[in-house]
């Protein structure tokens, strides 16, 4: 087989209902050598039983994106964290399989993560690493189309698909994210390459600075020693990951025609509490203390910005 092994990994934590919808579209995908890692942090529900009554095919899942495909069951690998062996995970047209971490704390984003990457470059070595978030849908060719790119120039280290909203308002061919900018001389510190005048949204793959970890395709030779940083509090695992990647000599890529879906809240920052708002900011200011050499002389710049961002927020409100 040509094709290089990606290793696929979500981390789930108490949200079976989205991961389930993930793995069918997952399961459904024409890229011939892959394998899935589902990480869960610890979930207090029962998403571990409703993942293993998943792969015996007894939750069948129909939605707008998904149709039960008869692939089942999907030979299904518990392994509990801390106890890891090899273990034959690799799926094949004829034979779909599915390893289970159980992670024994609810570790969030970057430490779920890196617990089933450092699983899987051990004992899969797989060329490529894909992070999925488990409240995404994929098309069938996604990641065809993503490797087909990353092959094509070995200084790509890092690749994102388009993401389209999962609903914006009913519809479904929404743009959510193309790929974004490191910007550290303005709060949040990065943003989206669609409010750049200067890139070509036309073009089929378009270089950045970073993609969003939703669905970040990694070369595994391009990944940090130390994998996602746990530095953070809430988000920038991914724009740290590719600051790295990019540091390391390798491009980052969008790939305009792989799509991936994503239930991003619609109303999120209008439903969004003064503590995550605060955890927000206070994350993009450690993100950029840690890239941007003059950032105490430049925090009164910081504080103006924020105060701009969050007037228009509330006037938007009105």
């Amino acid at each position: 087989m040509n094709e290089p092994l990606v290793s696929i990994i979500l981390l789930n934590w108490n949200g079976y209902e989205d991961t389930l919808e993930a793995l069918e579209s997952l399961y459904q995908i024409n890229y011939p050598n892959y394998n899935v890692i589902v990480a869960d942090n610890n979930s207090t529900n029962d998403s571990v039983e409703k993942i293993r009554e998943y792969s015996l095919g007894n939750i069948k899942i129909e939605t707008k994106y998904t149709k039960f495909m008869q692939n089942k069951p999907i030979q299904l690998t518990i392994l509990k964290e801390g106890e890891f062996t090899k273990v034959d995970n690799i799926s094949t047209e004829n034979e779909k399989k599915l390893l289970l971490i159980e992670n024994k704390e609810n570790y969030g984003f970057a430490k779920g993560n890196n617990i089933a990457i450092e699983y899987t470059i051990k004992y899969d070595e797989p060329e490529y690493i894909l992070l999925l978030n488990n409240d995404t849908i994929v098309a069938p060719d996604f990641l065809e189309k993503m490797i087909a790119v990353a092959q094509s120039d070995s200084k790509i280290g890092l690749l994102g698909p388009k993401f389209y909203y999962y609903d914006y308002e009913g519809s479904h061919d929404t743009i959510w994210c193309i790929g974004s900018v490191v910007d550290l001389d303005h709060f949040p510190g990065h943003h989206s390459i669609m409010e750049e005048p200067n890139y070509d949204l036309t073009q089929d793959v378009i270089e950045c600075d970073w993609v969003s970890g939703a669905g970040a395709l990694i070369k595994t030779e391009a990944m940090p020693k130390t994998f996602l940083s746990t530095e953070f509090f809430f988000g920038c695992e991914d724009v740290d990951l590719a600051i790295a990647i990019k540091e390391k000599g390798y491009k980052v890529v969008t790939v305009m025609d792989s799509i991936i879906w994503h239930k991003v809240g619609m109303s999120r920052h209008k439903n969004s509490t003064f503590k995550t708002e605060y955890n927000h900011i206070k994350t993009n200011l450690q993100f950029i203390k840690k890239h941007n050499s003059n950032y105490y002389l430049s925090l009164p710049k910081y504080y103006y910005q924020i105060l701009k961002l969050y007037i228009k927020a509330i006037i938007n409100k009105l």
